[in-house]
């Protein structure tokens, strides 16, 4: 019995060793929480913490960066109010469902400031790069300044192949390159560059407010080289140098790049709000009178959308332009859209003058509201116009469009004999003052009637002069119409696709197969 039970013994000792060594999860398994996919967990950050202790609650950490470096897959790091001097930097990606998370604690503002960092080049003081599946949420980012020839602070860098990024509710300001033109001031608020093999995809940047900014001849919100398909949603950028958000080419910024993909494409500008972005706020740089900044710029970008945006008190408001002989802008929709008391033009296509070669191509201007533009003239002395056709615009259509001009403003101001086989239709133009409309010449002798204007152009032919649109107030200005407005159901449909599926205020755009001129519906 003694051995018998001994053996028993022993057997149930090995037994329950096997099933101990058999059960012991492994390293993955722990990592995983049964579904194939690492278990979630939150981190914090004070500005008060210790890098030393866990990241719980309890016991946070000190540096953001430290957090970022030690975060798996579906980890969120909640960052509480106060002042961060670093720079950051995102180095593990999430993946599908499971970002990596950087936000703000509760109702904080954490601010990550680089009034302590010394710029000498290209420097961010927030950096993704070559990672995935990354959100970051409700940050002030400020205050990084030089003035060294030749280099480039930014607010938020994003390049390589990066790809599902989101940058939601940040405020970013004081990012400032102070040197002279000469000495290449320059600076960016958000730089997203596609530099890598592969495109940057799925880029949100979203609720996010860009002001005080010194950008010299760059930009706040830059979307450059091998982007394909992004969001820039509910923000507002104001107070600027230059201008506010441009999807463009890869030439500049990445000059190595393949032309067939080296240019944002396939995204949306939506419900942003833009104002005051402006060389005069430069005057000690840029001079007196001189208004060249555009809000809202798709240079050598293609497959875009513009819409439901709220368009300023800048120098130029929307601009379809290319900068570089390798790419033309093409295949952009710009709809029910506020553009008004800009000072230079509402909207503008083609090349610079004398310039570039690259045109504007097979683009919509359709079902946008302009209003008093022309403030100040060009630079040759010229009235830019409402809306602006430079130098090689094919394949475009302008039609229910409210163009209500100033007493000495023009409605369209086409510049030189290039381009052909763009329609201009359906619009409705209405002055106070003497109707003007000028056909390719840069400072030629205006056409004063709507016959004149239809003779010269070949075309306007459904478009209507003198009804007045009936907008609610020229003074605040509210650009939505009145009850009875002849804007209303008397623009033509083309399709959804085109005109969009959402007037200006998010309803309906087009109601029992009718559409009204203009970008209320």
């Amino acid at each position: 019995m003694k051995r018998t039970t001994k053996r028993n013994g022993l057997l149930c000792m090995m037994v329950m060793t096997v099933l101990i060594a058999c059960g012991k999860p492994s390293f993955q398994d722990l990592k995983n929480n049964g579904n194939g996919k690492p278990p979630a967990h939150t981190y914090y950050v004070a500005a008060d913490g210790n890098d030393a202790a866990n990241g719980s609650s309890q016991a946070p950490w000190k540096s953001i960066n430290n957090a970022l470096a030690k975060v798996v897959a579906g980890d969120t790091v909640q960052v509480r109010g106060g002042i961060y001097y670093e720079k950051i930097s995102f180095t593990r990606s999430g993946i599908p469902g499971m970002p990596v998370v950087l936000k703000a604690a509760g109702e904080a503002r954490p601010v990550i400031d680089g009034s302590r960092i010394s710029v000498n080049g290209w420097e961010a003081l927030v950096t993704i790069s070559n990672t995935q599946h990354i959100v970051m949420e409700g940050f002030d980012i400020r205050n990084l300044t030089t003035s060294v020839k030749g280099a480039d602070p930014e607010g938020i860098l994003i390049n390589g192949s990066s790809k599902h990024i989101t940058i939601r509710n940040c405020n970013i300001y004081d990012i400032k390159h102070t040197a002279t033109l000469e000495n290449w001031r320059s600076a960016h608020a958000i730089l997203v560059l596609g530099n890598g093999a592969q495109p940057i995809t799925g880029i949100e940047i979203s609720g996010c407010t860009v002001h005080d900014t010194k950008t010299g001849t760059s930009e706040n919100i830059t979307l450059a080289g091998n982007v394909d398909g992004f969001t820039i949603a509910h923000n507002r950028v104001y107070n600027t140098e230059n201008i506010g958000i441009i999807i463009a080419d890869g030439g500049g910024l990445n000059p190595g790049g393949d032309p067939a993909t080296n240019f944002a494409r396939n995204g949306v500008v939506s419900d942003n709000e833009l104002y005051n972005v402006s060389m005069a706020n430069s005057t000690d740089v840029w001079g007196l009178n001189n208004y060249g900044a555009i809000a809202i710029y798709i240079c050598g970008g293609a497959h875009t959308v513009v819409e439901r945006n709220r368009v300023y008190n800048n120098d130029r408001g929307i601009g379809l332009v290319s900068e570089n002989n390798a790419y033309p802008t093409k295949q952009v929709i710009v709809r029910n859209n506020f553009v008004y008391n800009n000072w230079r033009t509402g909207i503008y296509m083609g090349d610079y003058l004398n310039f570039t070669t690259a045109g504007t191509y097979n683009c919509y201007v359709v079902n946008n509201t302009l209003f008093q533009n022309n403030k100040t003239t060009g630079a040759f002395g010229e009235i830019e116009g409402e809306i602006r056709l430079t130098e090689r615009c094919f394949n475009n259509v302008i039609r229910n469009n409210i163009i209500y001009a100033g007493p000495e403003d023009v409605f369209v101001h086409k510049y030189t004999g290039t381009g052909a086989d763009n329609m201009i239709d359906n619009n409705l133009y209405y002055t106070r003052g003497t109707p003007q409309w000028i056909w390719n010449s840069t400072n030629g002798t205006a056409l004063k009637s709507m016959e004149a204007w239809r003779a010269a152009s070949g075309g306007d032919a459904g478009s209507v002069y003198g009804l007045d649109p009936l907008l609610v107030n020229l003074t605040v200005p509210d650009l939505h119409l009145q009850a009875g407005s002849p804007a209303r159901n008397t623009g033509v449909v083309i399709s959804a696709e085109v005109n969009g599926t959402t007037d200006i205020d998010g309803r309906p755009r087009i109601v029992e197969n009718r559409i009204s001129k203009g970008a209320q519906q």
